[in-house]
């Protein structure tokens, strides 16, 4: 004998299915059916125009390209307070869904021990340790480096000769490190905060308002090369964990510490380098989301 099934036992059929086999029925919709037609907002924490936002828009670039289902990649802008804003944003109002990834600034991984972003009265609205780490695509130290017409031209010159640095935020690495250069190394730096970005900071320099500044490498290497070329500029100290291979003759900053609490001190502040340029997404991405971001970097 036949028997022949209505519509309404075909879905009642399909629904035990589903009971019985959840995992089958749910691993059909993947990472790439997802991301597939969808755009994902690649935010950078800083100004148009510096290293950190050429690295996001280089990375976004090709980045959608390695990501299943190839979805649209677009950069925003978010600068304010070293990346603050733009992680509280990512982590209190982006979608958490997998197409919303932030680029801040490697010092808000210390934030919550050190505190150096929320000091001057700012706000941290997230908690670090849930959101998701997808990722670096470089590594590098930061560099204090002087401008050609100071008289400053060595580490020691920097310990008798007292001049005029710029920075972007007081919680910023680039106000952080001359800071600390003051306290543990015996500089004599004025640091001068408010300039939105890096490449305001070196325009400064040209002008005279400022006679260096600490910055990434790659700043002065892809914005500056001319500089570099024409030794309009002098690298004095470095601030990574060891010499890098492009610099083999300027001291990171842990060697010229003349206490070995202060050594460990620097090291230890030293260790975001390695996670230059970090990617993030917001707390409850779906893990089959992350592996594939993770993977497209």
């Amino acid at each position: 004998m036949r028997y022949k099934l209505s519509r309404h036992n075909v879905a009642l059929i399909i629904a035990a299915c589903a009971m019985n086999f959840p995992g089958q029925i749910a691993r059909s919709h993947t990472a790439g059916d997802f991301y597939r037609g969808k755009t994902i907002r690649v935010m950078i924490g800083s100004a148009p125009g510096a290293v950190y936002d050429l690295t996001g828009r280089l990375l976004s670039r090709y980045m959608g390209r390695h990501i299943p289902g190839a979805p649209s990649i677009v950069v925003e802008n978010r600068p304010g307070a070293s990346s603050l804003l733009m992680t509280n944003y990512l982590y209190n109002n982006a979608p958490r869904d997998g197409t919303a990834i932030g680029m801040p600034a490697s010092g808000i991984m210390l934030e919550p021990r050190l505190h150096l972003l929320t000091r001057e009265g700012g706000v941290a609205r997230f908690d670090v340790s849930r959101l998701i780490w997808i990722g670096t695509p470089v590594q590098d130290p930061e560099v204090l480096w002087v401008y050609g017409t100071t008289p400053v031209k060595t580490f020691a010159d920097l310990k008798r000769t007292s001049i005029v640095v710029g920075a972007t935020a007081t919680g910023a690495d680039n106000y952080t490190l001359p800071l600390i250069a003051n306290e543990v190394l015996g500089t004599h730096m004025k640091i001068v905060p408010g300039y939105q970005g890096q490449g305001n900071i070196f325009v400064a320099a040209e002008r005279g308002e400022i006679q260096g500044n600490t910055t990434g490498l790659p700043n002065l290497t892809t914005a500056k090369a001319d500089w570099i070329k024409e030794h309009r500029v002098s690298i004095l100290v470095q601030f990574g964990t060891r010499r890098i291979d492009s610099l083999p003759n300027v001291p990171t900053a842990a060697e010229l510490a003349a206490t070995e609490d202060a050594r460990k001190m620097l090291l230890l502040y030293a260790l975001k380098f390695n996670m230059a340029r970090p990617l993030v997404v917001p707390p409850d991405v779906p893990p089959d989301r992350v592996v594939a971001l993770t993977r497209g970097i």
